[in-house]
């Protein structure tokens, strides 16, 4: 028996069939796609699911699968997870923040890790002993470049490249380079930071803009894409075991 996964972001929506730890199956689109679902019911045994969104969307979707789906867990900060959280705001805490941390500790079993996630906003989140402690939120890559060009009357809309370390020679790659050797200049200062306070954390990155930091930063684990769905997997088998569903 197969699960659902629904993954509402800020950007688009991303839908997986999970079989215990296999990622048989993903998709994604900017909204979420009730007859999607309905071809993957078709093509896997699917009992249950998971929502999980961070624009809002999440009652909504939930109510739709339930016409499709026996078994929907809308995962909310009041759902139970596999591992202990401090936090003091939790009903604020992303969705996306806590799957990263549970796939983390109980997919890949590292139990002192600093996550960086790359998405839409980049988070850098603490977990210690298998706990997690929380985290600084900072402007994803396409945000700051919209950011320039929203908030300046001439400056133009430009995307991410992999950093060069070199100036650019042209306002174009002048943004480009600032905002990505920005970004690498940021996350290198936390890395340097935190392993100085605790020199055992692994370093794991996940989300969407990882691939352009790839080659930059040294002695870090590029955690696959999956960890979100396999993160979210198990915050639903567990409440599955535990008869809250």
């Amino acid at each position: 028996m197969a699960n659902l996964i629904v993954d509402e972001g800020n950007t688009l929506c991303k839908i997986a069939v999970v079989d215990k730890s296999e990622v048989l199956c993903e998709v994604s689109a900017p909204e979420f796609d009730l007859a999607k679902v309905a071809e993957l019911a078709g093509q896997f045994s699917i009992e249950q699911a998971i929502v999980a969104s961070t624009r809002g969307g999440g009652a909504r979707i939930c109510k739709q699968l339930r016409s499709k789906i026996e078994r929907v867990l809308h995962f909310t900060s009041q759902t139970e997870v596999p591992i202990e959280i401090e936090y003091s705001s939790r009903q604020t805490l992303g969705a996306d923040r806590v799957a990263a941390a549970v796939g983390v500790v109980c997919e890949m079993g590292v139990k002192d890790a600093l996550i960086i996630d790359m998405g839409s906003a980049i988070t850098f989140d603490i977990v210690e002993n298998g706990v997690f402690k929380g985290g600084n939120i900072s402007l994803g890559v396409a945000m700051r470049f919209r950011a320039l060009h929203e908030f300046t009357a001439s400056l133009p809309l430009c995307s991410a490249t992999e950093p060069n370390q070199k100036f650019g020679n042209s306002t174009t790659e002048a943004i480009e380079q600032g905002v990505m050797q920005g970004v690498l200049h940021e996350i290198e200062g936390y890395i340097e930071r935190i392993l100085a306070k605790n020199g055992k954390l692994s370093i794991i990155f996940c989300g969407g803009d990882v691939k352009y930091f790839v080659n930059r930063i040294k002695n870090a684990i590029f955690a696959p894409r999956k960890l979100m769905f396999t993160g979210l997997n198990r915050i639903l088998e567990y409440n599955v075991s535990k008869n809250n569903i």
